[in-house]
């Protein structure tokens, strides 16, 4: 009888064919092969599907709403225990990453470690700190896939946030992994709709019971936090580098 893998990697994509093989490659080349890559693909029209049909990937090529309502789709799919998402283009950080995760992650419900973003190594925050934003890059998170939930649709760039505050809430079962888990790939709508994302993020906080003076700080913070990263990158990764 065949088990449950131990991971769910979910991976959501339409028409990004080279970034979606870069993200291939870098599962290939793992020391610990206990996992299933679930593609969740927008009907694309470059070549993923005929690509996709080699790779042993599990996909599911239908439109969509949006890349929420893409992970949405396939977490119904997902049979793993603990369940990471890596959009195309994304990599692990190294060939052992889920090897040492594996190791570690029995008995808890939300796992996080620090990312590698431009060839800088972008350290997590302490999960205490969420109210202010993402701890790390939503690809250096792992949630357990009985307590993740789904994404809640109303948010379309920082559904993310909304589903990691829920899910620590929820949850004294946190593990810190002190090494980068994932490579990130820039460019995706977090980035390229930040101040969009900054507006979802304060409503988020506020739903969450946070006073509107607290978030309205927040709010401010993270502004000049982007704005240092656009004026003064070295200064920006040199705060990053810290935890």
């Amino acid at each position: 009888m065949m088990t449950d893998p131990f991971f769910s990697i979910i991976t959501v994509t339409r028409d990004n064919l080279t970034r979606l093989q870069k993200t291939y490659q870098s599962l290939q080349l793992q020391s610990c092969n206990d996992f299933e890559w679930i593609v969740q693909d927008g009907a694309s029209n470059d070549g993923t599907i005929g690509f996709l049909k080699i790779t042993g990937a599990l996909c599911e090529s239908v439109p969509d709403l949006g890349i929420y309502d893409a992970m949405n789709k396939a977490l119904k799919r997902a049979q793993g225990k603990y369940v990471l998402f890596l959009n195309a283009g994304d990599t692990l950080a190294s060939k052992n990453v889920l090897e040492r995760i594996k190791i570690e992650a029995e008995g808890f419900e939300f796992i996080y470690g620090d990312s590698i973003e431009s060839g800088h190594v972008k350290k997590a925050r302490p999960h205490t700190k969420i109210s202010q934003g993402m701890i790390t890059h939503h690809q250096a998170m792992m949630y357990r896939k009985d307590k993740i939930g789904f994404y809640n649709l109303s948010y379309s760039i920082a559904a993310d946030y909304d589903l990691t505050l829920r899910v620590l809430k929820g949850t004294n079962k946190i593990l810190y992994l002190d090494f980068p888990v994932c490579v990130f790939e820039p460019g995706g709508v977090s980035q390229t709709q930040a101040l969009q994302g900054r507006i979802e993020q304060f409503k988020i906080r506020r739903a969450y019971g946070l006073s509107a003076l607290k978030a309205a700080v927040i709010f401010a913070a993270q502004s000049g936090l982007y704005a240092l990263r656009r004026l003064i990158p070295p200064l920006y990764w040199k705060l990053k580098a810290l935890r």
